[in-house]
């Protein structure tokens, strides 16, 4: 016979009260569990100069990882003083203050991805791969900050042969466009021909991986080669659009390859999805007035919040 009514519902109780404190101190311990379960975000870390404009530089690199879902942390190379219209002055840091900050960041937060950006003299090209030295794990994406969208060059002379020497051996994939590219590969690089053998003397400098990129082309289409460590290589073709909003794009490019290596994609994969992003961040941005000059691209046309990865 099933107890009702009043007795019923005090039986209730009873057994509820009775399996909380025969359970109590598992509850507690389940509890303390969730508790102490703890996460992380894809860290990655641009070196790199400054841009007050906003479109390129640290500030591009800042907005692209940020629009990707990773956290940025970053390390200040120099201070060009520019705008849209072009780059009118740059002020040195001190190397001191560059391998300073680097030894600082790397202390505390582990990028899981480094992009090196402008590194404009041979002692801080030589800092920053001394710095370096010291992590082999974490992929690097260099992007070789030579000549500006604007045509400005932004590199001293002797500062080539450096960056060669010792940055082109750790560097997981440089991104030069075709005016950097010829000045890597020391010939004129005007054609597909052309960005072809560029990308294959470069990669016998001592890289792993070369994009060559194609913005500057003259024509409809816009292609990018891709050259892998194996010698296999890839041809990525966009569609050009009537815009001056290109500021920052080689940087944007550079910073989402590490992006996506930071949240896991091998290089291919990180390319073809960097061209993917490069190119709706100019679609979304290529009507807006910003400046005088090249205006920057939108890059949070489509932003991803921070991927949470739970702490192993």
């Amino acid at each position: 016979m099933k107890p009702s009514g009043a007795y019923a519902q005090k039986l209730l109780h009873m057994t509820h009260d009775s399996f909380i404190i025969k359970h109590k101190p598992r509850l507690r311990a389940q509890k303390v569990m969730i508790r102490m379960k703890k996460y992380t975000y894809p860290s990655v870390l641009t070196i790199a100069g400054f841009d007050g404009s906003g479109g390129a530089g640290i500030q591009a690199d800042i907005k692209t990882f940020s629009a990707l879902g990773c956290y940025a942390t970053s390390v200040l190379t120099a201070l060009p003083v520019q705008n849209t219209q072009g780059v009118q002055k740059i002020y040195p840091i001190p190397i001191a203050a560059v391998s300073d900050q680097i030894a600082s960041i790397l202390d505390d937060i582990m990028p899981a991805a480094i992009k090196i950006g402008m590194v404009h003299t041979p002692q801080l090209v030589e800092t920053i791969a001394t710095s370096l030295s010291h992590y082999p794990k974490i992929p690097i994406v260099f992007d070789p900050v030579m000549v500006a969208t604007s045509g400005h060059t932004l590199i001293e002379a002797d500062t080539i042969q450096t960056i060669m020497d010792k940055l082109f051996p750790i560097a997981d994939i440089i991104t030069p466009n075709m005016d950097e590219a010829a000045l890597l590969a020391g010939i004129d690089v005007k054609t597909l021909d052309d960005m072809h053998q560029a990308a294959k003397i470069i990669q016998t400098l001592g890289c792993k991986h070369v994009l060559v990129k194609g913005g500057h082309q003259q024509t409809a289409t816009l292609t990018s080669l891709f050259f892998e460590e194996n010698g296999q290589y890839t041809a990525f073709e966009t569609k050009k659009f009537a815009t001056k909003n290109t500021h920052g794009s080689g940087c944007t490019l550079s910073s989402a390859i590490a992006a996506y290596v930071a949240r896991g994609e091998n290089f291919h994969t990180a390319v073809s999805l960097a061209q993917d992003y490069i190119y709706e961040a100019i679609k979304h941005g290529k009507d807006v007035v910003i400046g005088k000059g090249n205006g920057p691209l939108n890059h949070f046309f489509n932003p991803d919040k921070l991927i949470k990865n739970e702490l192993v």
